[in-house]
């Protein structure tokens, strides 16, 4: 069963997943192209965080940043390791989705990396129906970056 926690960042296992992304996508991405937030970054009131569980197992997370009226941005979407490989990617961001419509987004983005370690990240966006954008809010172009935007229809 699906369960979803938003801002749930005293959890350990939260707080254990997000710091080995922030660990390893900084290691992943050149000086000046790591755009990885932080366990204090994603507390800003401009970001809403949520934990997703499968019979109360940490299964993943992911942050939805506003950025301006009806555009928001995808950040620290994550996967457990226990949970990797399995189609729950998708499950994560067809979470994120739902609640972006909920808060009235119409078009989600997301930068993530343009190297071999973000193939799969790259793979499972454009499952989803992401497509490549231009820089979008404070991004410029950079070679180590690729900007995936999707437009989404609100109920």
């Amino acid at each position: 069963m699906l369960k979803s926690i938003e801002g749930n960042f005293d959890d350990p296992e939260v707080h254990k997943l997000l710091t080995k992304h922030f660990v390893e996508l900084r290691a992943a991405s050149p000086e000046g192209s790591a755009h990885v937030l932080d366990i204090p970054g994603l507390k800003i009131p401009s970001i809403k965080f949520w934990g997703l569980y499968n019979n109360d197992q940490l299964m993943g997370c992911g942050a939805l940043k506003f950025l301006d009226k009806g555009h928001g941005e995808f950040k620290s979407i994550r996967i457990h390791d226990n949970f990797r490989n399995k189609g729950y990617g998708a499950v994560v961001i067809n979470h994120l989705i739902s609640e972006a419509k909920k808060l009235d987004i119409k078009r989600l983005s997301i930068e993530t990396g343009a190297g071999d370690f973000f193939i799969p990240a790259r793979k499972l966006f454009k499952s989803c129906g992401f497509e490549p954008c231009e820089p979008f809010a404070h991004y410029k172009e950079d070679i180590n970056s690729v900007y995936l935007t999707k437009l989404i229809a609100t109920d």
